[in-house]
């Protein structure tokens, strides 16, 4: 037994922080799947797989919110306040709920844990990790206790019982805060599809978890600051002018190309607000307040961009994330005008992040379109509905035109490995196969190739 620990300890210490990320989230993919199957979970239908079991595990790690099982009907009360759990390893990352764990027992935080908070957060430096992984678990769970109040309050006007009332409210806020994507309506927001403040207060909460812990701390840093001039950080600054400019060209795309179609006939705000919060969910939130598949073949295409995009670094969403499309373009607008360095707000964007930029688009792209292949051999649907649910998969979106339940267990597999790559990130994914050996201390020469 001994002699066991001590093999298993130096393979653990062997591994790199991005493999020790992955077995981490494959762990609480583990816990996820024992937790929900446990009776006191589920009520006694009959129809729950082990297959069902691990597609909703790691849908709820990976926040997206897919399923093949109907959420209300499927768990009691008590397995949706798991599912909510669940929801935060993903949300927060488990190196957060980790690193809070340690802190409650007093454990000292070494490098090595360090290391991994870093790389599970997208951070470049160990300085001031700790104090930021301290910072989001604070605000994300202020914003959800504030959500809470907010919606449960609300919802007294929906259900006959304060404690019903804020039971949604409660799921609801947890739900969109994390951009988990789950609902236990049945219906997600559709009952509240003309109730403008109960869908403002979601795309709050949703932005809230999508647009990045760093830029929320930053926000919550502004409007302490009391000295000087603020300064926000290049990222901040990327990421918010990045994160509009998608919401709202996904909006104005949406109202030209179902003004003569599903929005025929509706009014101004309606036709607002159903495009506006299509387009907020699409940043990896999940809950919808429509059956999408009753928009057009083009605006469906204009979802799976957004959702491949999906939300930004250091955030509850997936996808390539809001600044490696950003850098994307602006390297192909200063290429084409023959600069070789990217400049903006007065700073030179460092080489690294290009090549790291490009290198997650075209992975994304591979692993995306291997999957539509493999779905389309695999799966009886039309070519959207297979590109669809596999950018909503990527993006751990969990938006959906109704086939998940009727995917076959290859099917299955595909989107659950999409979910969990799209949750632990393509660079972090990259980064496992990364080798140990050192770099050798020698070039061989040079020779140019011929491009395009």
């Amino acid at each position: 037994m001994i002699k066991f620990r001590s093999l298993l300890s130096d393979k653990v210490h062997n591994l790199s922080p991005a493999q020790l990320i992955v077995s981490f989230y494959f762990v609480a993919v583990l816990i996820a799947v024992i937790l929900l199957s446990l009776p006191i979970a589920r009520y006694d239908t009959g129809d729950w797989s082990f297959i069902d079991a691990l597609f909703t595990a790691v849908s709820a790690v990976s926040v997206t919110g897919l399923t093949v099982v109907d959420t209300s009907t499927t768990f009691t009360v008590t397995g949706v306040i798991l599912i909510a759990f669940v929801m935060h390893f993903g949300g927060v990352g488990v190196m957060a709920v980790s690193t809070f764990i340690w802190l409650l027992f007093g454990r000292k935080i070494g490098l090595r844990e360090r290391r991994l908070m870093m790389l599970d957060q997208n951070q470049s430096n160990l300085s001031g990790i700790v104090k930021l992984v301290k910072q989001i678990l604070v605000l994300i769970l202020a914003i959800e206790m504030i959500g809470t109040l907010v919606l449960g309050s609300y919802f007294l006007i929906y259900y006959d019982t304060w404690q019903e009332a804020f039971y949604h409210g409660f799921f609801a806020a947890v739900s969109a805060t994390t951009n988990g994507g789950f609902d236990i309506t049945g219906q997600s927001l559709a009952p509240f599809a003309n109730d403008y403040f109960v869908q403002f207060i979601i795309m709050i909460l949703i932005t809230s978890g999508a647009i990045g812990f760093p830029v929320l701390i930053e926000i919550k840093e502004f409007f302490a600051h009391k000295n000087g001039k603020f300064r926000f950080s290049l990222f901040t600054k990327i990421t918010t002018i990045t994160f509009a400019f998608l919401i709202t060209i996904g909006t104005l795309l949406i109202i030209v190309l179902e003004i003569d179609s599903y929005f025929k006939g509706m009014s101004w705000h309606e036709t607002l607000f159903y495009a506006l919060f299509q387009s907020v969910t699409t940043r990896s939130g999940g809950l919808s307040t429509m059956d999408v598949s009753e928009f057009t073949l083009p605006t469906l295409l204009v979802m799976c961009t957004l959702m491949f995009i999906g939300a930004s670094p250091s955030s509850v969403g997936g996808g390539i994330r809001t600044t490696t499309f950003a850098l994307n373009i602006l390297f192909l607008f200063h290429f084409a005008r023959g600069h070789k360095h990217i400049k903006l707000f007065g700073r030179e964007i460092h080489e690294e992040d290009i090549i790291k930029s490009l290198v997650v688009l075209l992975l994304a792209i591979t692993i995306c379109c291997s999957s539509i292949i493999i779905l389309s051999m695999t799966e009886g649907f039309s070519l959207i509905q297979i590109v669809f649910e596999v950018c909503s998969a990527f993006g751990t979106t969990g938006l959906s035109m109704g086939i998940t339940p009727d995917l076959t267990t290859v099917g299955k597999l595909v989107i659950m490995s999409l979910m969990f790559i799209g949750r632990v990130g393509l660079l972090t994914f990259l980064f496992m196969m990364e080798s140990k050996r050192k770099p050798p201390k020698y070039h061989y020469p040079v020779e140019r190739v011929i491009i395009g």
